[in-house]
This record gives structure tokens, C-alpha cells and sequence, in this order.
């Protein structure tokens, strides 16, 4: 009994060494890669782990999501469909989860426009120089009306540093944002206004999802609808996403 207990203890140990040493390795393995990524590319890095698809590592960073080969060899930017689940969709699956939670990080910090009655909240990536982000921001009685809240996050196309971004700033910084955005997005001059604002960071939030244009809206759900969209569309897309 004492053998076969020596034996069963000896064989747990080298179970449990063998495990730790792969995960060892497989940490190395993503730090490595991870490593690659930053300095060839130039992307950060926020997250980095097995993809759906085996072989492969899902790469999150803040120019968007990616995959790599699991040496890091291999850079691709592509959609995972799965087969088996109904062309299910793995790439936006993972890309919704990404949007949902970065969304409720800046909760506090977007400019909202709230239906008396609401029943849908979207968020909408904008920029106060867009012509189709003025046009549904003049449309903003009818969203409302449907029972649509919009709350928007800043999306300075030209980048970080440029004038809309600095404008952006201070439409957020004002003491009224919504009065200073509505003036923004009427063509009026903004008053320079600076404090502790999160702009940038809403609009690398929004690389990271793969926003690449605006008005960028965000279903409650965490789907997306790019582009311009009229009030009983919206409504209409909203529903079906429900």
C-alpha cells in the first residue's frame, strides 16, 4: 500500500510540474509574440490568447483585433466565421464584448442627449466636423422622440493633436458640453476650454473596436451600424437586434 501511495504521490508531482511548466512556457510564448507585435508593428498590445481557430492567437490592440500564428511569424487581419454554429461570426462576437465593456468605462464621461421616454440607448462615435454627424445630430428631436437616447463619444478623424481633436476637448471640458457641442455642430466657433477629459482615450477606444469613420453607432447590444442612419431606421435596426 505504501508503495502503490508513493507511486500515486510521485506521478501528481510530475502531473502538476509538467502542467506548470507548460503554462511557463505558453506565457513565455504570448510575451514573446506580444513583444514582436509591439515592436514591429508599433501597436499596443492589450490583450493576447488563444483564438478560436487552433494554431492561431487573438490579438488585441489599440489599432484593433487581429491574429497572429502562434510563433508570431504569421500577422492577419481577418474575420473567423464558425461552420458548425451558422457562420457564426467569432471575429464580431469578441469585437461586441470589446465594445460593451469600453462603453461602460466612459459612461460618465460621454455627452447624452436622453428621451423623455426612453427605450433604447445607443453611443455614437462622432466628430463635430462630420456633415452626416451634424445631419443626425439635427435629427436629434426625432431620435429622441422614438424613445432613442444618444450619448456620444468623441472621434476626432484627423487624429490625436489636430485642431478638431483640440476643439473636441473643449466641447467636453465646457461648462455646458451639450450647449457647446450643439453650437460645435452648427458651425460655430468653439470656445477654448481645457480640464481632465477622457477624448483621447474615447477615440483609441474606438480604433481599437475598428471605428474608422463617423458617425459610428453602437447597438445596445454591441453591434455596430456605420454610417448615418434616419430616425425609424435606426429604430428599425435596433429592434432587429434586440
Amino acid at each position: 500500500m505504501k508503495y502503490r501511495a508513493l507511486l500515486l504521490a510521485a506521478f501528481t508531482f510530475l502531473s502538476v510540474s509538467s502542467g506548470m511548466s507548460m503554462a511557463a512556457d505558453n506565457k513565455q510564448n504570448l510575451d514573446s509574440v506580444k513583444q514582436k507585435i509591439q515592436m514591429s508593428l508599433g501597436m499596443q498590445v492589450t490583450s493576447i490568447g488563444d483564438a478560436p481557430v487552433p494554431g492561431l492567437l487573438q490579438v488585441q490592440t489599440d489599432k484593433g483585433l487581429f491574429y497572429t500564428s502562434d510563433d508570431g511569424k504569421y500577422f492577419l487581419q481577418a474575420r473567423i466565421f464558425n461552420l458548425d454554429e451558422g457562420m457564426r461570426n467569432e471575429t464580431e462576437t469578441t469585437l461586441t464584448k470589446m465594445r460593451i465593456d469600453g462603453i461602460e468605462h466612459f459612461k460618465d464621461s460621454v455627452i447624452e442627449y436622453k428621451a423623455d421616454k426612453e427605450k433604447y440607448v445607443v453611443n455614437v462615435f462622432t466628430d463635430i466636423t462630420c456633415g452626416y454627424c451634424r445631419k443626425l445630430h439635427n435629427q436629434m428631436e426625432e431620435y429622441n422622440d422614438l424613445g432613442i437616447t444618444v450619448r456620444y463619444l468623441a472621434f476626432p478623424r484627423a487624429g490625436i493633436n489636430s485642431k478638431p481633436y483640440q476643439d473636441m476637448v473643449s466641447v467636453w471640458c465646457a461648462a455646458n458640453p451639450q450647449k457647446a457641442l450643439d453650437e460645435a455642430k452648427g458651425g460655430e466657433n468653439v470656445a477654448k476650454a481645457s480640464c481632465s477629459n477622457q477624448v483621447a482615450e474615447q477615440y483609441n477606444f474606438g480604433q481599437s473596436v475598428g471605428v474608422n469613420g463617423t458617425p459610428n453607432i453602437v447597438l445596445p447590444d454591441g453591434s455596430v451600424v456605420p454610417g448615418y442612419q434616419p430616425p425609424e431606421k435606426l429604430l428599425q435596426a435596433i429592434q432587429h437586434a434586440s
